[in-house]
């Protein structure tokens, strides 16, 4: 019987790529059952491949979550397209998910890239709340003739959770017979001041305008988990002088605000009462920083 399950057992990658703002995060976050991946309206929200690992019986779906596609200006960027040009290459299935309200085109290195592809390619027709059944339909049979010959097309809605349960079962479809590649009781790759930096990023995103949420990255100095609460110091750095005071506020202001609504998530997210601490530091040209994004997981 034990022989018998080991070889049924399917496992794979299942990496989720796209363009901005098309979904990728909240899509991850429906599939994996966990917010891993933090979702704003802003582009560039996701900087790094986040996984997210969902165990069955006798399957393992491990789910990547990669930056949205653009074309880098600084060093910082050039690491986030590496994280997708690793996503192309290491899938078992890749899902392509597209913005159903924008036009049907992708840039030419994109489809050149995805008909390379050998692994089966799911479309995902992402918002289709904001259309009519008719436009879904159009852009069901445009995306099927697609020069990079999609396995299948699926129209979603990862925001109202929308035929979930359809995508799901064709990733099983799909994933191949393996044994799994993490413990079945892995959640993610990765650990607890990820997520910390993260979720402290993301109220960054929520809170300031134009450039001052890409001009921070988040550093945990430390992270000390006590019996009743987990203590938690952190740097906000940012590339520019003129964004300290703003980041900060009006007698602390900002700051204080950020750092009660990440306190709050935080403390949702490990179950546990958390004391955090935030200061804002200048640490200029961070983002064009060889040995400090390589530090920061950049590479």
């Amino acid at each position: 019987m034990s022989k018998e399950k080991e070889t049924t057992h399917k496992a794979g990658f299942v990496n989720i790529i796209g363009r901005p703002n098309v979904g990728k995060s909240t899509l991850m976050n429906v599939l994996v059952g966990e917010n891993l991946a933090i979702i704003t309206s802003k582009a560039q929200t996701t900087r790094h491949r986040i996984m997210g690992i969902v165990n069955g019986e006798d399957f393992q779906i491990v789910y990547s979550d990669t930056p949205g596609i653009i074309d880098p200006n600084y060093k910082m960027q050039e690491a986030m397209m590496r994280f997708v040009n690793v996503a192309f290459k290491d899938a078992d299935i890749v899902l392509l998910i597209l913005d159903i309200t924008e036009k049907h085109s992708l840039v030419e290195w994109y489809e050149e890239k995805l008909k390379k592809i050998k692994v089966p390619i799911i479309v995902l027709l992402n918002k289709i709340d904001l259309v009519t059944s008719q436009v879904v339909d159009t852009q069901i049979d445009l995306w099927e003739k697609a020069k990079f010959a999609p396995k299948v097309v699926l129209p979603i809605s990862a925001l109202h959770k929308a035929n979930m349960n359809l995508v799901f079962g064709t990733i099983l479809q799909y994933l191949p017979e393996h044994p799994p590649y993490y413990d079945k009781e892995s959640l993610t790759d990765k650990d607890m001041r990820f997520f910390v930096s993260e979720i402290i990023r993301e109220k960054i995103l929520l809170n300031y305008k134009q450039e001052i949420p890409y001009s921070v990255e988040i550093v945990v100095e430390s992270f000390k988990e006590e019996e009743n609460i987990t203590r938690i110091r952190a740097l906000i750095l940012t590339n520019r002088k003129s964004h300290k005071p703003i980041l900060i506020g009006k007698g602390g202001s900002m700051l204080k605000k950020v750092g009660t609504q990440a306190r709050e998530d935080i403390e949702n997210f490990l179950q546990q009462k958390v004391f955090l601490e935030l200061f804002v530091k200048i640490k200029e040209n961070w983002r064009d920083d060889d040995l400090f994004l390589k530090n920061m997981g950049y590479h």
